[in-house]
């Protein structure tokens, strides 16, 4: 899946398998969670090694939390998305304090 942030070419890629044991737990697969992408979301560092950043969206009207890495590709940016859960408390309040 490819999103363009700011001029720069995004590439997202996740592991198949375990985006359908996600979506069977959680609801959704990581091709609808990548989605979050397209709208406004509150990111960060999660922490450093390896160096993984979060990303709270909304995803047809739930909030969730992404995980995800980056990591070099020659077409430009590509992200690997690591796992998501719904949103907690806390991370709904940032989110909402955020945006």
């Amino acid at each position: 899946m490819v999103f363009w942030d700011w001029m720069v070419r995004v590439d997202f890629d996740w592991d198949g398998r375990k985006s359908r044991l996600l979506e069977r737990k959680r609801g959704f697969s990581f091709e609808e969670v990548v989605r979050i992408f397209e709208g406004v979301t509150v990111e960060g560092v999660k922490r450093d090694n390896p160096r993984q950043w979060f990303a709270i969206g909304l995803l047809q009207g739930r909030l969730l939390t992404v995980i995800y890495e980056e990591r070099d590709k020659e077409a430009g940016c590509h992200n690997w998305l690591v796992t998501y859960w719904h949103s907690t408390r806390a991370e709904r309040k940032f989110y909402e304090q955020n945006t």
